[in-house]
């Protein structure tokens, strides 16, 4: 992506036009008989749909073109047609919700028939439940990144798969992002073996060292603990509990959210 310092290199040298690549194009939408977008009435049993707001904010971060294609129902026919739909106008699909095991969650079905599922768990939490694969329709094929239903999940999966996945399909070199060692103020429950996000607020200590709090439950559904944070506290694979005082790393969210 062309910066505002590139811009003005590029003027000072005279040169009007130059070569780039089309800018990546992302379709995605959430799924769920439940879910009904900002503005239409609330029935009972229903919610209002919060990842497809979400992945819309982030995926603007990145320069993309978006293709919206609202909320899709828990349904077989309903989620193939869409994904035919983004996989002919899209280089690129994110789906949210439909990739926990149940009855109905067809996600994987339809990606198994239209395409490939790469694959379908990973060891981290929240998140556990993401998909990644390809589908193809009227010979064209896309990228395919299925994440969770719950609000948190989607945004821990899209920092830490989905944005870096998009900026190599777009021509960029992704950088990783940069950790900051900061100490617990509390003690932090963990368990080996799979990869932890925890919402914590940083801020510097009398000492001038890093201090980080969590903010409060931690619950894959509670999006306020995303909202109040400044980064994301990141328990490693192999990283067991945290005394109160002991040092983690934490992705901040300064120029990420």
């Amino acid at each position: 992506m062309l910066r505002p310092a590139d811009i003005g290199m590029l003027a000072s040298l005279g040169r009007a036009e130059v070569p780039v690549r089309r800018r990546l194009r992302v379709a995605f939408f959430s799924t769920g008989d439940e879910l009904r977008s900002i503005g239409e009435p609330l029935e009972a049993g229903c919610v209002y749909d919060s990842n497809r707001y979400t992945i819309h904010g982030m995926l603007t971060r990145l320069g993309v073109d978006l293709l919206d294609l609202g909320v899709v129902r828990d349904d077989p026919a309903a989620l193939e047609a869409a994904f035919r739909s983004a996989c002919e106008n899209a280089d690129a699909v994110i789906t949210s919700g439909g990739v926990s095991v149940g009855e109905a969650d067809h996600t994987k079905q339809v990606m198994a028939r239209l395409g490939e599922v790469a694959f379908w768990r990973i060891a981290m939490r929240p998140g556990r439940p993401m998909a990644f694969g390809r589908v193809a329709s009227n010979g064209r094929t896309a990228v395919l990144f299925g994440l969770p239903g719950n609000p948190v999940a989607v945004m821990v999966t899209f920092y830490a798969f989905v944005r870096d996945a998009l900026l190599a399909m777009a021509g960029a070199t992704p950088q990783s992002l940069p950790l900051l060692r900061a100490r617990a103020t509390e003690a932090i429950r963990k368990k080996p073996g799979r990869t932890e996000y925890q919402r914590g607020i940083v801020s510097r200590a009398a000492d001038g060292d890093w201090d980080v709090q969590l903010t409060g439950a931690q619950g894959s559904g509670i999006l306020r603990s995303m909202s109040v944070a400044n980064g994301l506290v990141v328990l490693h694979h192999e990283q067991a509990s945290v005394e109160r005082g002991g040092y983690v790393d934490v992705l901040p969210f300064d120029g990420l959210v």
